[in-house]
C-alpha cells in the first residue's frame, strides 16, 4: 500500500492540476477531462488487441526466427524487415512499443528496434496512402524518401550516444516487461 501514491505519483498529479483548473475554468477543465475520456476509451479498444497479438507474437515465433532476421547478424535483411514490419502495422505509435519489448526479449538488434519503431511512427502504409490522395503523390513520396535515411542515420547514431549498459537496462525492462 506505501507504493501506491508513489506508482500513480502522476496521475494524482494530473488529477490536483485538473482541480485547481476546475476551480479558474470549469469550461476548460470541463473540456480536458472529455479529451482525457475520450483519449482513454480509444486506448482501452486498441490495447487488448495488440497484447493479443503479442501473445500470439511471444508463443508462435521462435526466438531462433526472430534472431536469424532481426538479430546482431541480420544486417541489410533486418533493416528492411523492421521498415516492412513498422510500415506494415496500424495502429497509434503507443502500440509499437510492446512489439518492439517482444522482439528485444526475443534477440532483436537495438538498430532494427529503433528502425521498426521510426517506421511505425513515419512511415505507415495507411498513412502514405491517405497522404497520396489528399496531399498528392509528391508530397507524400518526398516525405517518405526524406524519413528512410532520416531513420536509419538515427539508428546508427543513437546506439552510439547511449553506453552499452544503458542499452542492456532496456533490453532487461523490455523482457521483464514481456515475460
Amino acid at each position: 500500500m506505501k507504493q501506491l501514491p508513489f506508482r500513480y505519483k502522476w496521475f494524482i498529479i494530473m488529477l490536483v492540476i485538473l482541480a485547481g483548473t476546475a476551480a479558474i475554468n470549469y469550461t476548460l477543465a470541463a473540456k480536458i477531462a472529455g479529451i482525457a475520456y475520450y483519449s482513454l476509451k480509444e486506448m482501452l479498444c486498441v490495447i487488448p488487441m495488440i497484447f493479443l497479438l503479442l501473445g500470439l507474437l511471444d508463443v508462435w515465433v521462435p526466438k531462433e526466427t526472430i534472431v536469424r532476421h532481426l538479430g546482431a547478424e541480420s544486417g541489410l535483411k533486418g533493416i528492411a524487415l523492421s521498415f516492412l514490419l513498422g510500415s506494415a502495422a496500424s495502429g497509434p505509435l503507443y502500440g509499437a512499443f510492446p512489439v518492439a519489448a517482444v522482439m528485444m526479449k526475443k534477440g532483436a538488434k537495438f538498430n532494427n528496434i529503433l528502425i521498426f519503431i521510426g517506421a511505425w511512427s513515419t512511415t505507415k502504409i495507411p498513412m502514405l496512402l491517405f497522404e497520396i490522395s489528399n496531399l498528392g503523390p509528391t508530397f507524400a513520396l518526398t516525405r517518405l524518401l526524406v524519413n528512410i535515411p532520416i531513420i536509419v542515420l538515427i539508428a546508427f547514431i543513437l546506439p552510439r550516444l547511449v553506453t552499452e549498459k544503458e542499452i542492456e537496462e532496456i533490453y532487461e525492462n523490455a523482457k521483464r516487461f514481456a515475460d
